[in-house]
């Protein structure tokens, strides 16, 4: 059975609170484990998670600003600590490439899994395999950042009226999914005719950046969006200097994307009252919207 859904590992910004570690955000994807921005402490979250560190298949590094990355270390050499035998693939901006070598080899360890780097330069596919395709995007934050974007490809779910009205049953169903078309006698039964496409579905990836088009690229129709929103709208001045969102901002970009979950993440340390952030965004968006918690889980929703 297929297991599609957020491990979240540390919620805040900046600096960690009491309740709040730097971010973190494993997404468990059927056979792949997408770790998004492992700042300082996610290997132990993972621990506290549940997590084991062969679950990770690849890494997305958003920017190199401490609060996303300073657990790259502990979680590099946990790798090898436990014998990972799966390659895992890096990716982060091309730019960071100094910072990214400094954070792989922060000290002495015995090296054993093997990582595969792949810098991102440019906007447009990074990957693809049985998962879909992994897509980024550049923000636009003080430092170089991208955002991810999961698309599954769309396939199609069979009607058991129509199979049953053309009397394909059995081993000839899978046939049909995989050849796309059986022959009996002279007629031909295409897949078209005994089923509706399945839309693929997509997750989105957003950390620190302002409003950007970036944004809304990476946010149209996913069916779950996570996105930073630092700040509440009374600073949206802040924001903006700082090169950030705020939860109203965020809710906006989720409505008129069409998201079907909206979580929110990356809080400063000056709110202690996360209901506000709900608050805000609730003004907004109407569909599902989830106050990231460290160490809780978010399902991924089901096809929409």
């Amino acid at each position: 059975m297929s297991l599609r859904e957020l491990v979240v590992l540390g919620t805040a910004s900046q600096v960690p609170g009491r309740t709040r570690n730097h971010n973190g955000y494993l997404l468990r994807w059927d056979g792949e484990g997408f770790l998004f921005d492992p700042g300082e402490g996610t290997q132990r979250q993972m621990l506290l998670a549940g997590v084991a560190a062969s679950a990770i298949t690849r890494i997305c590094l958003t920017h190199f600003h401490g609060d996303h990355c300073l657990g790259l270390p502990g979680v590099v050499q946990r790798l090898s600590l436990d014998g990972v035998r799966h390659p895992v693939d890096a990716y982060f901006p091309a730019s960071g490439q100094e910072y990214f070598d400094r954070l792989r080899h922060a000290s002495v360890f015995h090296e054993t899994a093997e990582i595969r780097e792949s810098p991102v330069a440019e906007d447009g596919e990074i990957a693809e395999g049985e998962f879909g395709k992994l897509y980024a995007r550049r923000l636009d934050h003080p430092v170089e950042s991208f955002g991810y974007q999961l698309v599954e490809p769309s396939g199609r779910r069979m009607l058991p009226e129509a199979l049953a009205r053309f009397g394909i049953t059995g081993a000839e169903v899978g046939e049909l999914q995989r050849t796309g078309s059986l022959r009996f006698g002279h007629r031909t039964v295409t897949a078209e005719q005994v089923s509706v496409v399945r839309r693929g579905q997509r997750v989105a990836f957003v950390m620190d950046t302002r409003l950007c088009d970036a944004v809304y690229e990476l946010a149209e129709r996913a069916d779950l969006l996570v996105i930073e929103s630092t700040f509440l709208e009374a600073e949206a001045a802040l924001a903006q200097d700082y090169g950030h969102l705020t939860a109203r901002q965020a809710a906006r970009v989720a409505a008129e994307c069409r998201v079907g979950k909206l979580v929110l993440t990356h809080f400063s340390q000056r709110y202690d009252n996360s209901l506000s952030f709900y608050e805000e965004a609730a003004e907004i968006f109407g569909g599902e919207i989830v106050v990231a918690e460290d160490l809780s889980r978010v399902s991924v929703p089901k096809r929409r």
